[in-house]
């Protein structure tokens, strides 16, 4: 009994270094986790307990509703043009995203296969332009839009074609050198066998290449889908019409002026809902962009 209770203390200290070593090693890192995932979930709980507050307002919302209610999603489709705004935004981030991809994809196989004059300056000049956001361009962009409006009003102000022009004016850049750098990592034996066996440079690039490279087409896909749904300040200028509206002019209109504390619920609630084509698009490619990430990390 004696040589048990001495021994007690020592297996308790014991135990409690063993803890400490633990938290030192590993516990600590938990600890940030917990942290982190609490700081980035509070911004959507807080959206979700706005769009499900009965009231609506920002001065009646908590962390945790009292009531629930999606009174705010209804007046969302009753009392905007939500639907207009989302079926703008997702046709005009698709289309340009798709384009702006394809196109980035041509340059970059021209780039990384073929020798021509010009090659490297061409290179270097992609890199210089976009130092240069397309913003300050936008005075003579608006005076050339103001003259194609009255010529063919189809692709002028207040559509989504015009918007489109415009983002494609800037697809090239930073896609070109990020898919250019993927050409560079594929063997050229590729190419060259396969032109030996007939094929043309269309069928190499569509038949061979693309699918190789499908990764980094999910990534530059998923950036600028991302990047065009949330564009703003070239939108708010272009589009004036309440149904020709993207998602980000359109829900900025909702807390202008005074309607701020009174529309939050409904802003809340339109949030939500502009976050889905997002997730599902991330859902879609993220298989292609794990193995893009980690392809890349392994190529150097």
């Amino acid at each position: 009994m004696t040589t048990h209770a001495e021994a007690s203390p020592g297996n308790r200290n014991a135990a409690r270094g063993s803890t400490g070593r633990w938290f030192a090693q590993v516990g600590w890192r938990h600890v940030v986790g917990v942290l982190a995932v609490a700081f980035s979930l509070f911004p959507i709980l807080f959206v979700l307990s706005a769009a499900l507050n009965p009231l609506g307002t920002l001065s009646s919302t908590e962390l945790l509703p009292t009531g629930a209610s999606f009174e705010n999603f209804t007046n969302l489709f009753d009392k905007t043009a939500f639907g207009h705004w989302f079926l703008n935004s997702l046709l005009i981030a698709g289309v340009s995203s798709f384009a702006s991809v394809f196109l980035s994809a041509l340059a970059a196989y021209a780039f990384s296969r073929m020798r021509f004059r010009g090659r490297r300056v061409g290179l270097l000049s992609l890199l210089l332009i976009q130092m240069f956001p397309q913003f300050l361009a936008i005075v003579a962009i608006f005076l050339i839009f103001g003259t194609i409006t009255d010529l063919w009003p189809a692709i002028g102000f207040n559509t989504p074609w015009s918007l489109l022009l415009l983002y494609l004016g800037g697809a090239l850049g930073v896609n070109t050198w990020l898919m250019k750098g993927f050409f560079d990592t594929l063997p050229r034996e590729l190419d060259e066998s396969a032109t030996m066996d007939g094929a043309s440079h269309a069928q190499v690039f569509f038949r061979i290449m693309l699918p190789l490279v499908a990764p980094i087409l999910a990534v530059t896909a998923l950036l600028a889908f991302i990047g065009t749904i949330n564009e703003f300040l070239m939108a708010n200028v272009f589009l004036t019409d309440t149904d020709s509206k993207t998602l980000a002019v359109g829900m900025y209109g909702m807390l202008q002026g005074n309607e701020r504390n009174a529309n939050f619920g409904i802003f809340s609630a339109a949030t939500l809902l502009t976050a889905i084509p997002t997730v599902l698009v991330f859902q879609l490619l993220q298989r292609y962009i794990v193995s893009g990430l980690t392809a890349g990390a392994v190529k150097g």
